[in-house]
């Protein structure tokens, strides 16, 4: 059997916690008021995309965590951010929450999350298509965490622009609407997922990648479509 060298959990938004080997990395930690299962996680790292309150709930944080913040205090610029732990780096990229530089809702950071050969971006709120330098300067991704919802971020259609830009060979949807979120103006997963000729729905709320990921065809990537963490109200009324 291969051996499986990341775990990923989605507990809700853009909220996921990873676990490479011992490192266990909490992203965009959501906070209990919004419905989702975002009881505490035992964390080494957490990574905050924006300053946001469903983004950036770090108390949810168990331990003595380093805290990433892809922006500076007065969120008017990004954090340079270059960081490993074992067999784990954590590097960000800037970009920004809408598609007018900021003027809308400010800047975002995307984590690409590098473990032995695997590499898995997290896009934050992405509110526009990547220019190309931002292309060149992520690289290869394995594995991309992408928000689809749209109205605060980028939908669907340009989800797919961004997808075939850093052609992954896995996209896991994030950031649209379920139960907890009934109520936000986001489009849920569907528009997202037609056209799409492979699109997997696991059963288990915590998903290991291989580092080859054989069991993920190359081509067209496979949408990963990840049961919330239970324990949210959408996790359980399905």
């Amino acid at each position: 059997m291969d051996e499986i060298i990341l775990f990923i959990t989605w507990i809700g938004q853009a909220c996921f916690a990873l676990q490479a080997g011992d490192t266990t990395i909490l992203m965009d930690p959501v906070p209990p008021k919004m419905g989702f299962a975002s009881g505490p996680v035992e964390a080494d790292v957490v990574t905050v995309s924006h300053e946001h309150f469903d983004h950036n709930c770090v108390e949810m944080a168990k331990g003595k965590p380093v805290v990433l913040r892809g922006l500076d205090e007065q969120k008017k610029t990004w954090n340079a951010i270059d960081f490993k732990n074992d067999d784990v780096k954590i590097t960000a990229f800037p970009s920004y929450h809408d598609g007018q530089q900021g003027a809308q809702r400010g800047r975002n950071a995307m984590f690409l999350i590098e473990t032995k050969g695997l590499r898995l971006l997290h896009t934050g709120d992405l509110g526009h298509i990547l220019p190309e330098e931002t292309v060149k300067g992520i690289g290869r991704v394995d594995v991309l965490l992408i928000c689809v919802g749209g109205h605060y971020t980028i939908d669907a259609k340009e989800a797919k622009t961004v997808i075939a830009q850093l052609k992954p060979r896995v996209v896991v949807p994030m950031h649209y609407k379920t139960k907890p979120t009934s109520d936000l103006p986001i489009a849920d997963a569907e528009p997202f997922l037609k056209g799409w000729k492979r699109v997997r729905r696991p059963d288990q709320e915590r998903f290991g990648f291989a580092r080859d990921l054989k069991s993920f065809p190359e081509g067209e990537p496979t949408i990963l479509v990840l049961p919330l963490r239970k324990g949210s109200d959408a996790a359980d009324k399905k």
